[in-house]
C-alpha cells in the first residue's frame, strides 16, 4: 500500500469520524474501499486493513487521520472530478462491511471540482 499515490480527495464529516472511531476501538485498524459495485455504489465498504488486500489498480484517494481511503479505478474515472465526503446516514452497512448491524452506515457524497488533467495513478 504504501506505493499508491495520494490525492487528498477526501474527507468526513463528524458523524462519520465518531462512527469510524467505534469501529476501530472495536476491530483495530481499518481501511475504506468505494468499489462502485452493484448495488450501492456510495456507500464505501470498511474492512479490517489487514484483511483486505488492496489491487494495483485501486486509486488512493486520502485519509481520514489514519484511516487510508481508496477507490477501484474504474469508479476513479467517474468521480475524478469530485471532492468525496463520507458522512453517515441511517440504515446497515455492506454484508462485509464493518459499519453493518449499527443502525447507521457510512456514506459518500459528493462535490463537483476542477477538473484535474492528472493522470490515473
Amino acid at each position: 500500500m504504501q506505493d499508491k499515490v495520494y490525492l487528498g480527495r477526501v474527507s468526513a464529516t463528524p458523524a462519520a469520524i465518531t462512527l469510524l472511531d467505534e469501529i476501530i476501538t472495536d476491530h483495530g485498524p481499518v481501511l475504506f474501499h468505494q468499489s462502485g459495485g452493484c448495488c450501492d455504489g456510495s456507500s464505501p465498504m470498511c474492512y479490517p486493513r489487514d484483511d483486505f488486500m488492496v489491487g494495483d489498480r485501486d486509486v488512493l484517494l486520502g485519509t481520514i487521520g489514519d484511516t487510508p481511503v481508496y477507490i477501484s479505478a474504474s469508479q476513479y474515472e467517474a468521480w475524478k472530478h469530485t471532492e468525496l465526503t463520507i458522512d453517515v446516514v441511517p440504515g446497515r452497512g455492506g454484508m462485509f462491511s464493518l459499519d453493518n448491524g449499527r443502525e447507521q452506515r457510512f456514506l459518500i457524497r459528493s462535490t463537483i471540482c476542477e477538473v484535474s488533467s492528472q493522470p490515473l495513478p
